[in-house]
């Protein structure tokens, strides 16, 4: 990928903007387990960051999708993996489908707001007894005069707390379980909607996470995005941008632990040199950052796809596959160099440890990237 002087720009403008708006605040949000989305929405929306490769007919910067994934990539140098996720559910999660799909009436009323910053959107796929299985999932949408009534519930929902609408996939019919599936969208501040919880968990602390119930959830036909029964198709397509975006920051994550990594070992004395001079850790450090440049390879090749309108879900697959497991490796690999530091709460490279083992569960678990994989293969056993 040839970067251009406007992508250098972008560039130097999301690094700014972390530098002076959001890093000088993360332990703080990080320790209150929450970040002010609305606030740093609205900053980005000001920047034009929310909306790069959005339609400019509704407030984007109708730009290809590279310039997209140069702020995934770019986000890693917040100074944790929450913050960075919470803004690719914004962008890259929850709204993709109803940018490509959504009438011109639902664009004007839910996307225009969100790449402006003054909405904060989340998306309603996983629930308790199915998370990657997104067939399976339970919520219904049934058809009462103009409208849908929404029962059910979604689990692990990022930004689920401070959010303005929902991206709900719900079961519309009774048929298959790839045909009868709708994405609708649900403003939060409906009769019906319950934010049951917030979810603490072991990373990504500063996003927040919640459990969200619908009970006789009242909202138009016409916020479904696209045509009725089609939701799981969209919501593939929509995990395609989604698992691509993932890839992009967790390996983006990865090259930030080497870099701190390196600086830490070359100014931590032992046994009278610097650490990085010790054969074992510069070796080590020099083949993490060989696997981290053949991954991020991997994920350019998905974003040329994507620029080209190709489906890039394969290529996609693989690099979520790989990234994720290669943060761990890094992640956990460098924390050892940091000796007894390393085991502090406070170190940015233990809470990259803690951060980047969330990449392999979310947006679809290793094993179901191996399955899709094996059936573009056409390795998957067949049923009986």
């Amino acid at each position: 990928m040839q970067f251009t002087h406007e992508h250098e720009q972008i560039r130097a403008t999301i690094r700014r903007w972390i530098a002076e708006k959001v890093n000088p605040h993360v332990d703080a949000w990080e320790e209150a387990e929450i970040f002010p989305a609305h606030e740093l929405f609205r900053q980005m929306g000001e920047l034009g960051l929310l909306g790069l490769n959005k339609p400019t007919e509704f407030g984007g910067m109708g730009l290809d999708y590279s310039y997209g994934a140069l702020l995934a990539e770019e986000l890693a140098q917040i100074n944790c993996g929450g913050i960075p996720m919470a803004i690719g559910v914004q962008t890259d999660m929850c709204t993709p489908a109803l940018a490509e799909r959504g009438s011109d009436e639902l664009r004007a009323e839910f996307l225009a707001p969100a790449i402006a910053g003054e909405a904060v959107g989340c998306l309603g796929v996983s629930e308790v007894g199915s998370g990657s299985d997104v067939a399976s999932i339970k919520t219904t949408a049934r058809k009462d005069g103009g409208d849908y009534v929404i029962n059910g519930g979604k689990m692990w929902t990022t930004n689920g707390t401070q959010a303005d609408f929902c991206c709900v996939l719900a079961n519309t019919s009774d048929g298959a379980a790839h045909k009868n599936k709708s994405l609708i969208i649900v403003p939060m501040k409906t009769k019906g909607v319950q934010v049951a919880k917030k979810i603490r968990k072991i990373g990504m602390d500063s996003s927040d996470t919640a459990q969200l119930f619908f009970d006789e959830v009242r909202v138009p036909q016409r916020y479904r995005i696209g045509e009725e029964g089609m939701g799981f198709i969209y919501q593939m397509e929509q995990f395609q941008i989604e698992r691509l975006w993932g890839a992009l920051n967790t390996t983006a994550f990865a090259q930030r632990a080497i870099d701190i990594t390196i600086e830490y070992t070359r100014e931590r004395r032992a046994f009278g040199k610097s650490l990085l001079d010790n054969q074992m850790v510069h070796y080590k450090l020099a083949e993490f950052q060989a696997d981290v440049e053949a991954v991020r390879s991997l994920c350019w090749r998905g974003v040329d796809m994507v620029v080209r309108n190709e489906d890039a879900t394969h290529l996609a697959t693989m690099a979520k596959l790989k990234a994720g497991r290669l943060a761990r490796q890094v992640t956990d690999g460098c924390l050892q160099y940091w000796g007894g530091m390393g085991f502090v709460k406070e170190s940015l490279i233990s809470r990259l440890y803690r951060d980047m083992r969330l990449p392999s569960i979310g947006g679809g678990a290793d094993e179901v990237m191996l399955q899709i994989l094996c059936k573009n293969m056409g390795i998957f056993p067949k049923a009986a």
